[in-house]
């Protein structure tokens, strides 16, 4: 989905709680890699890799400028002889440590990547969770945004919002010149208004 599309959907989504919530979301996940240099580890579960995700925040970290969002992609099934963006097995999660925060998406629950998440949680590792809001990944999580099954908007859905979200600067670049995003987000504004009203 591109940034056209993502600024449509908003439009349609306007009023509803959604918009909020997934910026709320991602002012959590942008705060908590900025204030500690990156470390951003996104897991999902063995059926469900969060691959598309990861895209889009590698994106998003490009065209805000802001780096400590491109995540590392952690896999279930990582073989060494993957292409290194896709090499990054479990034991990743088991290394992580304090400053490093950890993004679990998961449509469902999976009881062994819950005890890698506690674990990481006591090492100190902040944990946000995205999915059906489900007591143990909740529980577990400093952040969680739910997505429950048969609520308006998918799983894949709320991800383009959280990363769009997350691209989004709150205040404007120090050198007041926008920025191509904003220029952009302009653009799509534009080009999505009613037409003026004739005189």
């Amino acid at each position: 989905m591109d940034a056209v599309r993502v600024a449509l959907l908003r439009e349609v989504l306007a009023g509803t709680e959604w918009l909020g919530a997934t910026r709320r979301f991602a002012a959590v996940l942008r705060g908590s890699v900025v204030s500690h240099g990156g470390g951003l580890l996104l897991v999902g579960t063995a059926e469900y890799e969060p691959w598309h995700l990861a895209a889009h925040l590698v994106d998003e970290a490009a065209w805000s400028g802001t780096p400590e969002l491109a995540p590392t992609l952690v896999r279930h099934d990582a073989r060494p002889s993957d292409p290194a963006h896709l090499a990054v097995g479990l034991g990743r999660i088991e290394a992580a440590r304090r400053g490093e925060t950890l993004l679990v998406v998961s449509p469902e629950g999976d009881v062994p990547l819950l005890e890698r998440v506690s674990d990481a949680r006591r090492a100190g590792v902040t944990v946000l969770a995205l999915g059906p809001g489900e007591a143990e990944l909740t529980a577990l999580a400093h952040e969680t945004l739910a997505v429950p099954d048969g609520s308006e908007l998918d799983l894949d859905t709320v991800q383009h919002l959280v990363s769009a979200a997350a691209g989004e600067h709150t205040v404007p670049s120090p050198r007041g010149r926008w920025r191509f995003r904003d220029r952009l987000s302009r653009l799509a504004e534009s080009l999505t208004a009613p037409p003026p009203a004739p005189w």
